[in-house]
C-alpha cells in the first residue's frame, strides 16, 4: 500500500508522481504474468509475447503496458526533475524506437487482427502518441507509424458501429473516443469529424439516463463515460442542456450509485479490482464534466465526489499486482482531471 496518502490533497503532487513512476517503471519490463490477446493462426504462432509486442510485453497485458507508458511520459514531462525522470528517458530511448514500432505495427497485418485492443487499446495508443509529441524527443515520430494505423482503423470502424458498447470495461466506446478525440484535434480530420458525428448520431439524444451501475467486474462508468465525451463535442452552453436532460436529478445526487464511491471486496482478484478503476475514471470524469458547468452547487457536488473517489482508492494502488499494473495511470487522470 502506498503510503501516506491520507494526508496528500486531491491533486497530482511530485511526491504521488514519484511513487506512481517507480511502480510503473517495475511493470513496464516485467514480462511476466502476462495475458495475450491473440487468435492462433497455426503452431508457429506460440512464442513468448516481447516476440509477438517488441514494445508492449509488459504490464500484464498490451493495453496496461501501453497506458503505462503514457503515464511514465507524462509524469516526466510534468515532473521533469523527478528522481525516476531520467529513467524514463532512458528507457524510451531503448524501446520507443522504429524497429520495435515496425514490429507492433506488422502484428495488425495478421489474420483476424482488426479487433485487437479495440477500442481500449486503440484509444490508449493515441493517447500515449499524443503525450510522446509534447516531448523534446524522437518518440512521437518513432510512433506515428502505429498510431497512424490506429487511426484509420478506428476512422473506418465507427461508421459500421451501429450500436455503442456502453458496458463499463474495455469495449466501452465512449472512454475510447474520448481519449482519440484529443488526439486527432488538429492532427487527423477525418477521424476527428468521425468521432463527433458518431457521439453526436448516438448520444446526444439520451435523456434521463436510468441505467444500472455499478456492475461487478466495471473501471469505467456507462454514464459518465458518455458524459465525458460529450463534454468534449459539444460546447459548454450546448453541454449544459444537454447534460441537465441526460442527468436531470444530479443536482440532487441521483442516481445515486454514480455519487457513491465503489467498495472494493478482494483487490487479489483482478475483476474485482476494476473497482478500484472505476472510482478513479469517476473522479476524472466529475472534474472534468464540473468544469464544462457554470460555477455553483452542481459542479460543486461533483468535486466532492471525485474527492471521495479518489480518496476510497489511492491508498490501495499497490495492494496487489492485479491493481498496480494499472491503476496508477488511473489515478493520474483523476488527479489531473
Amino acid at each position: 500500500m502506498m503510503a501516506g496518502h491520507d494526508a496528500q490533497p486531491m491533486m497530482l503532487t511530485a511526491a504521488l508522481a514519484s511513487q506512481f513512476a517507480q511502480v510503473t517503471l517495475g511493470h513496464l519490463a516485467l514480462r511476466y504474468p502476462y495475458k495475450l490477446d491473440l487468435v492462433l493462426t497455426g503452431p508457429e504462432d506460440l512464442v513468448e509475447p516481447a516476440a509477438l509486442h517488441p514494445i508492449f510485453h509488459g504490464s500484464f497485458d498490451w493495453h496496461s503496458c501501453v497506458h503505462g507508458w503514457w503515464q511514465v511520459m507524462r509524469l516526466a514531462r510534468k515532473f521533469p526533475h523527478l528522481p525516476e525522470a531520467a529513467a524514463i528517458r532512458a528507457r524510451a530511448d531503448e524501446m520507443l524506437v522504429p524497429d520495435k514500432v515496425a514490429g507492433e505495427v506488422a502484428r495488425l497485418d495478421r489474420p483476424f487482427a482488426a479487433g485487437f485492443e479495440r477500442p481500449y487499446g486503440w484509444g490508449w495508443l493515441l493517447a500515449l502518441h499524443g503525450e510522446l509529441a509534447l516531448h523534446d524527443g524522437p518518440w512521437a515520430d518513432a510512433m506515428e507509424p502505429l498510431a497512424l494505423r490506429f487511426a484509420a482503423m478506428l476512422a473506418d470502424h465507427l461508421p459500421k458501429l451501429t450500436y455503442p458498447i456502453t458496458t463499463g470495461t474495455h469495449f466501452n466506446t465512449a472512454f475510447a473516443l474520448t481519449l482519440a478525440h484529443g488526439w486527432s484535434a488538429g492532427r487527423d480530420p477525418r477521424l476527428h469529424e468521425a468521432i463527433e458525428n458518431f457521439a453526436i448520431s448516438k448520444f446526444a439524444p439520451l435523456a434521463e439516463y436510468r441505467g444500472l451501475e455499478p456492475n461487478g467486474d466495471e473501471f469505467l462508468s456507462p454514464a459518465l463515460s458518455i458524459a465525458l465525451l460529450m463534454s468534449k463535442v459539444l460546447e459548454e452552453a450546448e453541454f449544459a442542456r444537454w447534460f441537465a436532460d441526460f442527468l436531470p436529478q444530479a443536482i440532487a445526487g441521483e442516481p445515486s450509485p454514480l455519487f457513491e464511491p465503489a467498495h472494493v471486496s478482494d483487490r487479489s482478484d483482478g475483476k474485482i479490482a476494476h473497482l478500484d478503476g472505476l472510482n478513479f475514471s469517476r473522479a476524472w470524469a466529475w472534474r472534468s464534466i464540473a468544469a464544462k458547468l457554470p460555477d455553483g452547487p452542481l459542479a460543486g457536488l461533483m468535486a466532492e465526489t471525485a474527492q471521495a473517489h479518489i480518496s476510497a482508492s489511492l491508498g490501495h494502488i499497490t495492494d496487489d499486482y492485479m491493481g498496480s499494473h494499472w491503476l496508477a495511470s488511473f489515478a493520474l487522470l483523476a488527479l489531473e482531471g
